[in-house]
Parts: C-alpha cells; sequence; structure tokens
C-alpha cells in the first residue's frame, strides 16, 4: 500500500481534490492483487502486484489494449510468441486481441502499472487460454 500512496500523492496539484484519482478497488488473486488507481472513459490505470514465483493467465481481450510498465522487481511478458524481461521503468505494449501473460521470476514481489485502453474495461473482457489456478475458460 505504501507504493500507491506514493503514486498517488503526485496527482497534478492543478486538479481538485474532487477530480484526482484515488485509489477506488482492490482485488486479491491467487497470483498477487491489483489496485484501480484511476479509471474514465475509454482508460483504466492499475498498479498490479505479483508475488515471487507467480503469474497470470495466459489471456487475451476482445475490447482492449495495454501497456504495462514496471515500477519494482523484474517482470517475464510473454506477448504473443516474443517473451520479454522487464525491468523498473521499462514498458511493454500489449495490442487487442494479443495472447499475453505476466510472470515474476523473481523473489521480491513484482509491481506493474497497467493501463488499459479500449471500449470495455471490465474483468469479463478476459479470455484465459491457461491459468495456473484453474480458471481457463477458452472461447
Amino acid at each position: 500500500m505504501e507504493e500507491i500512496a506514493a503514486l498517488t500523492r503526485h496527482a497534478p496539484q492543478h486538479l481538485t481534490f474532487a477530480t484526482r484519482s484515488q485509489p477506488t478497488e482492490a482485488v486479491e488473486r491467487p497470483w498477487g492483487s491489483w489496485t484501480v488507481l484511476h479509471e474514465a472513459p475509454g482508460i483504466k490505470v492499475k498498479l498490479i502486484e505479483v508475488h515471487p514465483g507467480h503469474r497470470l493467465s495466459l489471456q487475451y481481450h476482445h475490447h482492449r489494449s495495454e501497456l504495462w510498465t514496471c515500477v519494482s522487481g523484474r517482470a517475464t511478458a510473454q506477448i504473443g510468441d516474443t517473451t520479454v524481461d522487464l525491468d523498473p521503468r521499462c514498458s511493454a505494449e500489449i495490442p487487442l486481441g494479443s495472447v499475453h501473460r505476466l510472470g515474476n521470476l523473481g523473489t521480491e514481489p513484482l509491481f506493474i502499472v497497467e493501463v488499459q485502453q479500449g471500449a470495455i474495461l471490465e474483468e469479463d473482457d478476459i479470455v484465459r487460454l491457461e491459468d495456473d489456478y484453474h480458471r481457463a475458460n477458452p472461447r
């Protein structure tokens, strides 16, 4: 939660308090957690924490693209047939419809800022192809 406080502390000062986003939703998952930092029409920003040795589902989305930026730890990002390592301040783009997966092969927690863009930004737009926690739902 300290990381979230640090991120929200730097909200643009020209915005009134009512228009600045505060974390609105936090969800625990078997691999870690995510917190919504900002939401507006067509965009959602999350802080994702992935526990050491865990990874998210191999998945894709029908209605959104994503941008991942590593802020702490070291990520392994599979995007299509390519796998890249993301160190802090490195980013990866996930185009709409691309199969992707985020993992933490390290020994420290991984923190990623995820920016989603698209017409539908709900969790039911996730199509899980493979999942370490038996949540796959290929459609």
